[in-house]
C-alpha cells in the first residue's frame, strides 16, 4: 500500500446517550430508548425490553478516535443505528427523530471534523419530507444518507423510493442502503438468525428489486449507491440469478440486460469476514466498487478493523489501497 493512502471506514454506527425520550414526547407507540448502565456501558431498549448492549464508542467521540488510532483508521463515517429509522411511525414524528439524530451526529463529528463524518437519516415513509431532510442535512455538513432497504412492504423498486433516489442523485448525496426490520422473525427467534440469515437475504432482495424491475434503467448513472455487508448474499447467488434471467421470461420481463451487468451501478462494503468471501466480492463487483466498512462498534462488526483487507493473501497493494480508502475518497468526494 502507498504511504499516502487514508484508511476510511464507510460503515459505522452511533447511538446518542442523551437520546430524546420519544415515547414520552409523542405519547403513544413503541420507540427505541436507552438506559445507561455505567459511564462506559449502556443498553438500547425497545418494546419495553432490553434490545442490545452497547458501549461508549456509540456516543463518545473520544473513544471512537482512540479505537481508530489503535487500528490505524484515519476517517470514520457514522450513521444511525437502523432501529431508529422509525418508518412505521407518523411521518412528522419520524422527521423529528431524524432531525434529532442528524444534529446529534454533526455535534459528535465536531470533536474532530477531519476524522469523523456522518450520513443522515430521513423519514422515508414520506418522500417529500425525506427529500427535504436529506437536502437540509447535506447543506448542514452530512456527506451522504443512510436508508433502510424497504419501507413496510415497499421494496426499493417502489416509485416513491425511486423518486427519493433520483433526488439524491440530483443533489449529489451518496446513499448507503442498510438492511433492517428483517423478514420472518417468527421463524428466527434465537441465535441471532435474523442477523445471520434474514439480513443478507434482505440485502439481496433490495439489489434484485432495483435490477429486475428495470429501476436502474430509469435512475441516473450519477446516483451513488452502496449496499452494506458486502451486498448480503448477492455475489454468491449472482450466477443463479443470471441463469434464471436466461431461462425464464418472467424473470427478464422488466430487466433488459443480464442481471450481473448491473454490478457497475452500485458499490458494496467489505464487511464479509473471510478471505474467500472478499475474493468473490472483488471478482463480482470489481476492486473499484468495494469500500472498507466495519459495522463498528457492534460485535458482528470487524473487531480488528482493516485486518481482512490488509492481510488478504491475493490482493495486491494497489487493490488494498483502493478498498481501504481510495474508493471512498471518490465516492464521498473527500479531499
Amino acid at each position: 500500500m502507498t504511504a499516502s493512502t487514508r484508511v476510511i471506514d464507510i460503515h459505522s454506527h452511533f447511538y446518542p446517550d442523551n437520546i430524546a425520550d420519544m415515547e414520552t414526547r409523542f405519547g403513544s407507540g413503541e420507540w427505541p430508548g436507552f438506559r445507561k448502565v455505567s459511564d462506559e456501558k449502556g443498553m438500547i431498549t425497545f418494546k419495553g425490553k432490553d434490545f442490545r448492549p452497547i458501549y461508549d464508542a456509540c456516543w463518545s467521540a473520544s473513544r471512537r478516535i482512540e479505537e481508530m488510532d489503535k487500528y490505524g483508521v484515519d476517517v470514520q463515517i457514522m450513521c444511525a443505528t437502523p432501529i431508529l429509522f422509525a418508518y412505521a411511525k407518523p411521518a412528522k414524528q419520524s422527521l423529528e427523530c431524524a432531525r434529532f439524530m442528524n444534529d446529534a451526529a454533526l455535534e459528535m463529528c465536531s470533536y474532530d471534523s477531519a476524522r469523523l463524518k456522518a450520513m443522515c437519516q430521513v423519514p422515508l415513509q414520506d418522500i417529500d419530507l425525506a427529500c427535504a431532510e436529506v437536502s437540509r442535512a447535506m447543506e448542514s455538513g452530512h456527506i451522504g444518507v443512510q436508508i433502510g432497504n424497504h419501507v413496510g412492504d415497499k421494496n426499493l423498486d417502489d416509485e416513491g423510493l425511486i423518486t427519493f433516489l433520483h433526488h439524491c442523485a440530483d443533489i449529489g448525496a451518496p446513499v448507503l442502503i442498510h438492511p433492517w426490520d428483517m423478514m420472518a422473525p417468527e421463524r428466527m427467534p434465537k441465535y441471532m438468525l435474523q442477523w445471520l440469515v434474514a439480513m443478507p437475504a434482505e440485502t439481496q432482495l433490495s439489489i434484485l428489486s432495483l435490477i429486475l424491475s428495470g429501476a436502474f434503467e430509469r435512475l441516473p448513472k450519477s446516483l451513488k449507491l452502496c449496499f452494506a455487508h458486502g451486498g448480503g448474499s448477492f455475489a454468491y447467488l449472482m450466477g443463479r440469478v443470471d441463469n434464471a434471467w436466461r431461462e425464464r421470461d418472467i424473470v427478464r420481463k422488466d430487466c433488459p440486460n443480464l442481471p450481473s451487468s448491473y454490478c457497475d451501478r452500485f458499490y458494496v462494503d467489505s464487511a464479509v469476514f473471510s478471505d474467500d468471501a472478499l475474493d468473490l466480492l472483488v471478482k463480482c463487483s470489481g476492486t473499484e466498487r468495494v469500500m472498507f466498512g466495519t459495522d463498528y462498534p457492534f460485535p458482528l462488526g470487524e473487531i480488528d478493523m482493516g485486518a481482512l483487507v490488509r492481510n488478504h493473501p491475493d490482493l495486491d497493494d494497489t487493490q488494498k489501497s483502493a478498498i481501504l480508502g481510495g474508493n471512498a475518497e471518490k465516492f464521498f468526494k473527500l479531499d
